[in-house]
């Protein structure tokens, strides 16, 4: 596979027809809403690093995004949630740049539906379909070109000290490009779980592991991740967070550090 081409699947294997807008630096969602008539608005970003050698030349490949995602509470039990990113990558061979670009991506939309909930269990069930708008560049890779949707089933389970979550999800992607209908697949999933621990009054530390399907035709192996990370409450309404991402087979990213805020009014 020719070095730019595969930049680009890299780039767009990242976009997600109904992205996780997880309580960041998790990619796992969990099921809360934020309340009628509340906001929610998170900026985040990542950066991706990856090395490796190909018939003795050694390829470096960087990207990364950043994002702004706001959530509106419909009412105490749905969120109406928007998100756009952008994102750039820069591929160097021998420490020559081959190719590099950067862009908005696709504007996502999503409503979470939180259907059911047992306070005296802590357990609780959501639903999160979405849809995915052509707002990228799909020809520089900044988007799929079309129309894409998902949807996301989510639980969450509270006890004293933190909670655990679980998400399963399918997303179908469409793509007007006739490169990526013939490299990239349509019909994705994503499963994943994680968990919070509350180790001081402000102080979270998070963990996730999940496994995605591998959007590149030519690969069998899915990316598998596992994540760790820390959230700081500086005040009821506004979080900080940062957390380390790293793959564990050849089929996800070598590693990816996170950083984000998150504020609610």
């Amino acid at each position: 596979m020719a070095m730019k081409q595969k930049a680009l699947l890299t780039v767009v294997a990242m976009l997600w027809a109904t992205p996780l807008h997880a309580a960041h630096p998790l990619i796992t969602d969990d099921t809360g809403t934020q309340g009628k008539g509340r906001f929610q608005l998170e900026l985040n970003s990542e950066f991706s690093s990856e090395t490796e050698k190909e018939n003795g030349i050694k390829m470096q490949e960087r990207s990364g995004e950043s994002a702004a995602t706001l959530s509106y509470g419909l009412s105490d039990n749905i969120d109406v949630v928007t998100g756009l990113p952008w994102q750039w990558f820069c591929l160097k061979e021998d420490g020559s740049i081959v190719t590099d670009g950067n862009g908005i991506g696709d504007l996502s939309f999503e409503i979470k539906w939180r259907f059911y909930e047992n306070k005296d269990q802590g357990l609780s069930l959501a639903i999160k379909p979405g849809i995915s708008l052509p707002t990228g560049n799909e020809k520089k890779g900044f988007g799929n070109g079309r129309i894409s949707e998902g949807i996301m089933m989510i639980a969450t389970r509270e006890w004293q000290h933190g909670a655990f979550h679980c998400n399963v999800g399918y997303t179908h992607n469409s793509y007007s490009q006739e490169q990526d209908n013939a490299s990239l697949k349509k019909d994705l999933w994503h499963a994943s779980v994680a968990t919070e621990v509350k180790m001081m009054e402000k102080l979270r530390s998070v963990f996730d592991v999940g496994i995605d399907r591998n959007t590149d035709k030519a690969m069998d192996a899915n990316p598998v991740y596992l994540l760790g990370g820390l959230i700081y409450s500086v005040t009821d309404n506004f979080d900080l967070d940062i957390g380390v991402k790293k793959g564990m087979n050849h089929a996800e990213r070598d590693k990816t550090v996170l950083a984000g805020l998150t504020a609610r009014f």
